[in-house]
């Protein structure tokens, strides 16, 4: 219900310092809040409501096979909280440049990686809740090629102050259930060994550097579901920086669903972290 969830995602909220703000761009996870809703918090306390006006929020497609990016076919997203506003004129901008499809209503619906992100998208923003809209962009199994052209892309939107992006991942899906069981024996137990790869991994993201990321990806094999919008977000931030943008990552937290102990058990890992331009 509205409330409870009001009251739960005020009170994670209000457990975390905004030390990263204003944030250009937030990662963050999208599994059920019970599992990651104190981790996700750590990014989203880093959004200024006062200056965001339009928030994109790019989010792996866990459904439907999608080689591209797909856009929304409603206007309106709706929540316990308010209704989100999907920014029409945006829409128009970005299907103009043929490189997107239409989500179809069942893939929008079927979809979790961006609906997790609304309620707490409308909390982070509910000082200013009529004068900001969304664009909800589904992001497929891109190339590294494509994700280099979508960066380039929404490298201008970027650019913005008043633009905010939010990138939906959770990172290493460990596990039989996931069929990826790496396991590094020096580490420790097994979910230090799935920590100390998840780190790996956000370190060469906060070196904001796509090809490291790539190759990191290739190496291990990290079932890091948002690969594809992180990617697109290090394109364009590769792209501004190019023109003498200074930028910088930070993660703020990283938590596991449960801790890995034998080859039975199975967790999910969740890490949210901000983009501060200077």
């Amino acid at each position: 219900t509205g409330p409870q969830l009001n009251a739960q995602l005020e009170g994670w909220l209000s457990q975390v310092q905004s030390t990263k703000r204003p944030a250009r761009a937030i990662i963050a996870p999208h599994a059920g809040y019970t599992y990651c809703g104190s981790c996700a918090a750590h990014a989203y306390k880093q959004v200024d409501p006062n200056i965001t006006r339009k928030i994109f929020i790019l989010g792996p497609s866990h459904h439907v096979p999608l080689s591209r990016c797909a856009l929304s076919s409603v206007d309106i997203y709706r929540t316990p909280l308010y209704d989100l506003r999907i920014d029409q004129k945006i829409y128009g901008e970005l299907w103009k440049t043929g490189m997107f499809e239409r989500m179809s209503l069942q893939t929008d619906e079927d979809e979790h990686s961006i609906e997790m992100h609304l309620p707490y998208t409308a909390k982070a923003m509910e000082s200013h809740k009529d004068e900001f809209t969304i664009i909800p962009v589904l992001v497929g199994a891109l190339s590294e090629a494509k994700e280099q052209e979508f960066g380039k892309l929404f490298s201008k939107y970027l650019a913005d102050p008043s633009n905010l992006f939010v990138v939906s991942s959770d990172f290493c899906h460990w596990g039989q259930r996931f069929r990826y069981s790496y396991y590094d024996e020096s580490q420790g137990e097994i979910y230090r060994s799935i920590e100390h790869l998840d780190k790996m991994g956000m370190s060469i993201i906060e070196q904001l550097d796509p090809v490291s990321f790539s190759n990191y990806l290739k190496k291990y094999h990290n079932t890091i579901c948002g690969r594809h919008p992180i990617g697109v977000l290090l394109n364009a931030i590769n792209e501004l920086q190019k023109n003498g943008m200074n930028m910088s990552f930070s993660f703020l937290n990283y938590a596991q669903s449960s801790q890995c102990r034998n080859w039975q058990d199975s967790s999910v890992s969740y890490a949210a972290g901000a983009l501060m331009v200077h």
